[in-house]
């Protein structure tokens, strides 16, 4: 039988930091299990390309009919592959408020306030600018400027500055609000995912199993003892010596605990399975950003977009970046962006918007001629708790994922708020001057129309987190030193351990987490 000291399950952004981490120093082999590929090519690496993932990149989740979205499946891209979604992403890096950890903290999870994890995401950053108060020069994972920012991207900063919003530098720095251009994870122009971050190295103590889905985690005496998997057509199983970390997102982790009977008892026993844990928190409290998108249309090719003169652009931007890892290849497409505060009594920002330099209907997967931009709102504090449940009792088939979209009345009058806020911005005089036509006009004074509009085309901005909430509660899924409730030798290491979204996109904490669960387990095995 395989074995390893440690086995990871799943090598995204979680996994790759605590697979790096724990095999750091070579006192524990360490295991990595992966689903997808190693994501090596020019998809993955090349900035521009995020847009072209396929099958063998990305999951491509749906959700179940969302009655807040008037019955619509939403999609839920995942990455798949080393470097998980921060393989596929946008690449921005945003850590969220201090006020979003002390609201961890407060929530049970001791050791998870902002003067706890501060230290360590200064740690595990490599910030081009240097070292400040507010970040790390010496950590694996890189963060840099944008060198090559659309003037377009300028044209809506531009614009918010007209309303007096202030211009921010910096929404890691001392304060959030305001709009500016995004930080990105990059290095010298091309994706610096958490895989290349932390698995880049040759450590003969780690070795990493791509292409191996994972359908249960076994256990011995009431102890996580090994893994059972598939690869290559063949059922394998690996031992784990002396522990299991699952790090398989906030869809995958719940469904893969549920898989190996820790989950409501009553769901598990409908899908046949035998229950080791009756825990009723695993897949529940999923919380995830609701986001609306306005796009314009506009003439020429200012913008990027779909014509033969914005082919023939891309196609110089393309060799300029392979001769040079420079220009507008090394585009996140969301290069600017903001935070905004529309509740009077809130003093944190409750909407984030993200301006792109194109056009984008359905998350991308509408192909529209012509050239244009658009830009995203989104509630940033969600009240709506969705569930993920098992589909089947096999690991293939994907899991039954409702993040129960706008059932929480609140989020609907913040979203609201936040897109009319949006339009503002995209209205004034730096924007207007290109005369952008609204694909989707409504009437913003009209509540009712509005409302429709939003239920009719809103959907993610991919940060779903909270299906394994870690809690100094006996009902949570695991402790605050990641350590899974009513079993021994497991730990999560993802997103889904998340008590509340933070106020931002969520790649950055997830790092931080398979950071720090790497730390425990080290403190754990002594």
């Amino acid at each position: 039988m395989e074995e390893a000291d440690i086995v990871v399950i799943g090598g995204g952004s979680g996994g790759s930091a605590a697979a790096g981490r724990l095999s750091e120093g070579g006192r524990y082999s360490v295991a990595v299990l992966e689903a997808g590929g190693r994501n090596t090519g020019l998809k993955t690496i090349m900035p521009g390309m995020m847009p072209f993932q396929g099958p063998e990149t990305n999951w491509a989740f749906e959700t179940v009919p969302q009655p807040g979205l008037n019955g619509r499946r939403g999609y839920q891209p995942r990455g798949r592959g080393l470097g998980g979604s921060s393989a596929i992403n946008a690449m921005l890096y945003i850590r969220g408020l201090p006020a979003d950890y002390d609201q961890w903290r407060d929530l049970g999870c001791a050791g998870w306030g902002w003067d706890d994890v501060f230290p360590w995401f200064r740690t595990v950053e490599h910030n081009t600018r240097g070292a400040d108060a507010f970040h790390g020069d010496a950590g694996p994972l890189w963060v840099s400027d944008q060198l090559y920012a659309h003037p377009g991207s300028k044209a809506f900063l531009d614009a918010a500055a007209s309303l007096q919003i202030p211009v921010n530098p910096d929404f890691n720095g001392a304060r959030q609000e305001g709009v500016g251009l995004y930080q990105v994870t990059q290095k010298d122009g091309e994706r610096w995912s958490a895989a290349r971050a932390f698995l880049a190295g040759n450590q003969p103590n780690l070795e990493i199993l791509c292409n191996a889905m994972v359908d249960r985690i076994l256990f011995t005496d009431g102890r996580a003892s090994g893994v059972a998997y598939r690869r290559g057509g063949e059922a394998r199983e690996i031992r784990a010596r002396r522990a299991v970390v699952l790090a398989a997102g906030a869809f995958q982790t719940p469904q893969l605990l549920m898989l190996s009977g820790i989950g409501p008892a009553v769901h598990l026993k409908e899908m046949g399975l035998e229950v080791r844990v009756d825990r009723p928190a695993v897949g529940a409290d999923l919380q995830d950003h609701i986001d609306y998108v306005a796009s314009f249309e506009t003439g020429g090719s200012f913008f990027v977009g779909r014509s033969a003169l914005g082919s023939l652009k891309s196609t110089g931007a393309l060799l300029r970046w392979l001769l040079t890892r420079k220009g507008g290849m090394t585009t996140p497409y969301a290069e600017a962006g903001g935070f905004l505060r529309t509740d009077p009594a809130d003093p944190r920002p409750d909407v984030q918007l993200h301006f792109l330099i194109a056009v984008v209907e359905d998350h991308g997967r509408t192909v529209l001629k012509g050239h244009g931009f658009s830009c995203h709102a989104c509630v940033l504090r969600p009240r709506s708790r969705g569930t993920v449940r098992l589909q089947s009792p096999r690991s293939d088939d994907a899991p039954l994922i409702d993040p129960a979209f706008l059932t929480a009345p609140a989020d609907m009058e913040t979203l609201k708020r936040g897109v009319r806020a949006m339009y503002r911005i995209l209205e004034a005089p730096p924007l207007a001057k290109f005369e952008g036509r609204d694909r989707w006009p409504v009437d913003l004074r009209d509540e009712e129309a509005l409302e429709t509009m939003i239920r009719n085309r809103a959907d993610t901005v991919y940060h779903p987190v909270g299906t394994a909430r870690m809690g100094g509660d006996a009902e949570a899924v695991c402790d605050p030193r990641l350590r899974v409730r009513g079993v021994d030798g497991l730990y999560l290491a993802d997103a889904s351990v998340m008590p509340r979204l933070i106020g931002g996109n969520t790649n950055a904490p997830s790092i931080l987490i398979g950071e720090r669960c790497a730390a425990f387990v080290r403190e754990d095995l002594g």
